[in-house]
């Protein structure tokens, strides 16, 4: 079907009526039109976006988006985001309500434009950091960083590697990439009130959607909550996401400066410290930990043996097996990689024992 009606337009539906309101040719929003509105409506301390943007191989701009935007295209349309998808956020393999990385960064971008809208910051580039923000994130979650690290002079930390590694081919602007690469509080602080955003917007949502997710899995109830968690925020996720965002904003706004009160700051780091007692170090979390990590390094170990078997390798052919170029294509390769797949691999062509896979994995769809 090629769509409805004739004489130079065609439309999707035979009873089409919807238009811009004018018989006159309507004036097109194009990029440059939206960057100079950016000088009327963003806060000064905002990030404008700028022609073609700051990247590493120059661009020509594009006519309708601006270039914070064209990178929020790109890592949503790049496979390290789509991958997201079969990468753990808190269980392996999880069910289907269960939340993955990829559902994670999406959560984290609607908390950051939440913020970011409401404190006149560059929308565009807040997402693009958001959505981009995981895409170092190797199998099994935090845990392929312990994995990973031991093979790498300066270890294997998931935002530089998304940054550096991840989504170094698509050419993002350098305040896109700072977000990313700065986004954990471990890190230095971005170089954007945007990446700024992020940093908290990511601390926000995890919490929230890590604990809902417990919950339904039956490893723990609303009550074990801290009493400065319940009494400020409640027991349930929208309602706790609510007061952190307005508290973000509210401090925000007050003070010029990306943060939140110190009482809700309070409540944040007790919610987290629950987090991690209640789920993240709970034993069964630790075993499965374990699992991951030795099924993680005796694929490194097998890549870096035999390079050759690495499709596409960036270096080029002919790698040394064993070589330093080895173990870095060996752990790109592995850091790239969905659970279900890893786990396929480690059954496939290491005959890795069924009993010592991460437990939820279905290793028999592995590929």
């Amino acid at each position: 079907m090629a769509g409805h009606g004739g004489q130079g337009l065609r439309t999707a539906h035979a009873d089409s009526s919807a238009g811009l309101g004018t018989d006159a040719e309507a004036q097109p929003n194009g990029r440059p039109a939206r960057e100079a509105t950016e000088d009327q409506v963003l806060a000064p301390g905002a990030t404008r976006a700028m022609a073609g943007g700051r990247r590493t191989v120059a661009e020509e701009p594009d006519p309708w988006r601006t270039c914070f935007e064209r990178d929020r295209d790109r890592i949503l349309h790049s496979a390290a985001f789509r991958r997201l998808a079969g990468k753990t956020q808190v269980f392996v393999f999880p069910a289907d309500h269960q939340r993955t990385r990829l559902s994670h960064a999406l959560e984290v971008a609607q908390v950051a434009t939440g913020i970011a809208r409401a404190c006149r910051l560059n929308v565009a580039l807040t997402e693009a950091i958001a959505l981009g923000h995981d895409c170092g994130h190797g199998p099994g979650g935090h845990m392929s960083e312990d994995a990973l690290g031991i093979f790498l002079p300066g270890g294997f930390d998931h935002a530089v590697w998304g940054a550096d590694v991840s989504v170094a081919n698509l050419n993002l602007c350098e305040e896109t990439l700072d977000g990313i690469r700065n986004h954990s509080w471990s890190r230095p602080a971005p170089a954007t009130p945007e990446g700024e955003v992020v940093s908290w917007a990511d601390r926000i949502a995890y919490l929230c959607h890590d604990w809902e997710d417990a919950v339904s899995a039956g490893i723990v109830t609303p009550t074990l909550l801290p009493d400065i968690v319940l009494g400020l925020c409640g027991e349930t996720r929208s309602r706790q996401l609510r007061t952190f965002i307005e508290g973000t904003v509210r401090a925000t706004l007050r003070s010029g400066r990306v943060g939140m009160d110190e009482e809700l700051a309070e409540a944040l780091a007790a919610f987290r410290r629950c987090n991690y007692e209640h789920i993240y170090l709970r034993p069964a979390s630790v075993t499965q930990g374990e699992s991951v990590v030795a099924m993680l390094r005796a694929l490194v170990g097998h890549f870096t043996d035999q390079p050759n078997l690495i499709p596409g390798v960036r270096s080029g052919g002919g790698l040394a097996g064993g070589s330093d170029s080895a173990v870095f294509e060996a752990v790109a390769y592995v850091a790239g990689m969905t659970d279900r797949f890893a786990v396929g691999i480690a059954v496939s062509d290491l005959g890795w024992d069924r009993e010592r896979l991460p437990r939820g994995v279905d290793y028999l769809t592995g590929r």
